[in-house]
């Protein structure tokens, strides 16, 4: 609610130059995952993005309603762009439908459209696909270098078309860094699991450098007034505390706080996923809290939980919570309580 409660105060920016703002800090983030990990990263935001909007605009003339505004605002091209970027690079055409289905027509337009919505669409979709496709949802290559070659490559396409046979996509797929440190082994320390160079070279900087370019994005965005500061620094400071006590407690066993931020969707969920405009808390207390459950719930879920990353079931299980934090974080205009007391009849004397 952030972002739409910002625009409904004196002359804000239109919802249409939020979401488009939005889209364009995520520039620098969608270059970088690009550069390391292929031009299959460009499919995905491209085939995500031209399917929101399409199912956007059947389920409003479904709907009876206008078109042409419902499109204008952006927020159907944003969501796509959003899962998209989120999804392993070069994901089928089929798979990246599924997550828009449940993302635009489910998440979204079932609930009454923008401003309706209590969940994040987008996360909505991502965790959809992560339980439903565990395969395909875990076929993260480990960097390679950009070139003509990978244009033209008959695999890329193959997967993009989803005719890639089965077999062959146990031999794209590499672990994350968060992936492989979560399964490394209760009898392995960290320092030997660091130590026998697990990733592949150059995994670990790429991640750290997509993680950094999300980064500036997100400052672009807390520049521009297009988002607060609230929520990203109560996650990401939630985060650093909460690792930063796993980690004093064995640091043989769990990583350390910096290894959290810059590895995985951290610092592109505190400043692109957390601050929806529709399904985030609105007041600036409310915002906090918001974010710090955010960050607690992705470390537990990282450290305790089965799923490696959990930034997306983190939002989507503090989406449940807005309502309560708005209604006791939310100032409650002073005219209702006088029109209240005014109302009650006076005590005889």
């Amino acid at each position: 609610m952030s972002m739409m409660h910002a625009a409904q105060v004196g002359a804000a920016p239109s919802t249409a130059h939020l979401m488009r703002w939005v889209i364009v800090a995520t520039l620098p983030g969608i270059a970088a995952v690009t550069y390391y990990f292929g031009l299959g990263v460009i499919s995905n935001v491209l085939l995500a993005g031209l399917l929101a909007v399409g199912a956007e605009a059947l389920i409003v003339t479904l709907r009876q309603r206008p078109v042409r505004p419902a499109l204008q605002d952006s927020s159907a091209l944003l969501t796509g762009v959003l899962l998209g970027v989120s999804l392993p690079p070069a994901s089928p055409w089929w798979l990246i439908a599924v997550g828009v289905l449940a993302a635009v027509v489910v998440a979204k337009q079932l609930y009454g459209g923008l401003g309706h919505n209590p969940f994040n669409p987008a996360m909505v979709g991502y965790a959809l696909l992560l339980v439903s496709f565990p395969t395909y949802m875990t076929l993260w290559a480990p960097p390679q270098p950009l070139s003509i070659e990978t244009l033209f490559s008959p695999t890329l396409w193959a997967q993009i078309i989803g005719t890639l046979p089965p077999t062959a996509l146990d031999a794209l797929s590499g672990a994350t860094p968060l992936d492989a440190f979560k399964h490394k082994g209760e009898a392995v320390l960290a320092s030997e699991f660091w130590a026998s160079q697990p990733l592949p070279e150059g995994t670990l900087s790429a991640w750290r450098n997509v993680a950094l370019a999300w980064l500036a994005g997100g400052l672009v965005l807390i520049a521009k007034r297009i988002i607060s500061w609230h929520i990203p620094v109560a996650m990401l400071s939630s985060m650093t505390l909460l690792a930063a006590l796993f980690y004093a407690s064995d640091p043989s066993h769990f990583a350390s706080p910096l290894f959290h931020l810059l590895t995985g969707a951290t610092l592109f969920g505190a400043f692109f996923i957390a601050t929806d405009p529709v399904s985030a808390a609105t007041s600036q207390r409310g915002k906090l809290i918001y974010g710090a459950g955010i960050g607690v719930l992705v470390i537990i879920i990282r450290t305790l939980g089965g799923y490696p990353d959990a930034v997306a079931f983190a939002v989507l299980l503090m989406n449940v919570c807005v309502p309560l934090l708005d209604l006791y974080t939310v100032p409650r205009p002073s005219s209702h309580y006088n029109a209240a007391a005014q109302s009650k009849p006076s005590k005889p004397l």
